[in-house]
């Protein structure tokens, strides 16, 4: 029985029902067993949305070229399942996972949105037959065979790194790990930095606030996430809201001010996540949502909107301040409530008295959220 292990990426496959249908077609072929896991972060919330956690793992969070390691000990081969917004950005992205992963073991990609089944890497010698293979699942898929290229990535100076976007649609935000640092205004955009900052932008009209935010954390260009546009550009079927979470006696608040992406982890075992900025509070209430998490939102109306429709849990709170000072109430909590630790044991009254405290004159509304936000 030959032991396919498949890596899927992103929310679009997803909610497309496009992964199901490609795991379900993979188990047909010469009676294999499929081990199917998530690479990437948002595609967890589509993956609860769909109902699927017994069929795609997800967990624990990592990239797909490490979620790809981690299969080929147990894989005679391996599939990455994407949805791509064109075939540029699809090969692309193939190319830098193979490049990241860098294995022997045969890895085809199924871009269901560039349209293309792709034989990204393997001793093409010894394994003539998975390039007939590509051939046959193209075939079968109605999608076009690829003979794949590598293409750069990364570009590594002694102190600077530049890493070129391709396939970027003019007008698209482009956000390095959940912060906007500007809006594409040519398909191709190259980002530079110099130790962990960036320096140069090339085809971005820049946001000066995005850059000033990103300014407080080191980047690093070649393991950084990148993104041009929404981070979930299609809808699930449905929103799977957890039930409220922990209903201990002790409650434990976190503290999320910038990647929201890592609330799924940082939020664990928590009653409540604070969350710093406006995008970083739509797109961590829409994930906490399924974990049944509330957040207490510090906001200034400064929204980008790198998701469409987003939920939150009825109990939280949008404190919204004065332009210019989310960033700024959200140093104090973390210096003045939390004092340096990630989470810390407050009842969520208390907490939100502390912080609007901090807010003073700068606190311009408070919301209650009553029911579903979406």
């Amino acid at each position: 029985m030959q032991r396919i292990g498949v890596v899927v990426h992103g929310p679009e496959i997803i909610d497309s029902g496009c992964a199901l249908s490609l795991i379900n077609y993979l188990k047909k072929q010469k009676q294999a067993s499929v081990a199917a896991v998530l690479g990437g972060t948002m595609g967890r919330v589509a993956v609860i949305d769909a109902g699927l956690e017994d069929v795609i793992t997800i967990s624990p969070r990592q990239r797909p070229s490490q979620s790809i390691l981690d299969l080929q000990d147990t894989s005679d081969i391996i599939f990455l399942l994407n949805l791509a917004k064109s075939r540029e950005s699809g090969l692309v992205f193939g190319t830098m996972v193979a490049k990241a992963a860098g294995i022997n073991k045969p890895l085809i990609q199924i871009d269901c949105g560039g349209r293309f089944v792709a034989h990204l890497c393997g001793n093409e010698v010894e394994n003539e037959g998975d390039g007939i293979l590509a051939l046959k699942l193209a075939s079968d898929l109605g999608l076009d065979c690829l003979h794949h290229t590598l293409l750069p990535g990364a570009t590594l100076g002694k102190k600077t790194t530049k890493r070129a976007i391709s396939g970027v649609i003019p007008g698209e935000l482009i956000s390095i790990n959940g912060i906007v640092i500007g809006r594409a205004t040519e398909s191709g955009v190259e980002l530079e930095a110099k130790d962990g900052k960036i320096v140069g932008l090339k085809g971005v009209n820049p946001k000066e606030h995005g850059l000033e935010k990103l300014s407080r954390f080191d980047v690093d260009l070649e393991k950084a996430i990148i993104r041009s546009g929404s981070i979930r550009r299609s809808e699930g079927l449905r929103v799977r809201m957890g039930e409220r979470a922990n209903k201990g006696e002790e409650e434990w608040a976190v503290l999320i001010d910038h990647c929201a992406e890592d609330a799924f982890e940082a939020a664990q075992g928590s009653s409540l996540a604070v969350t710093v900025g406006d995008d970083t509070t739509q797109i961590a209430a829409d994930i906490l949502a399924r974990l049944g998490i509330p957040v207490m939102g510090i906001v200034d109306g400064d929204l980008d909107r790198l998701t469409g429709a987003a939920t939150m849990l009825p109990g939280s709170v949008v404190l919204r301040v004065m332009p210019g000072h989310d960033d700024l109430v959200g140093r104090q909590v973390k210096a003045e409530i939390f004092r340096g630790e990630k989470r810390i044991c407050i009842r969520a009254e208390d907490l939100a008295e502390k912080v609007k405290r901090l807010a003073g004159v700068h606190l311009v509304a408070t919301e209650q959220i009553k029911s579903d936000y979406s």
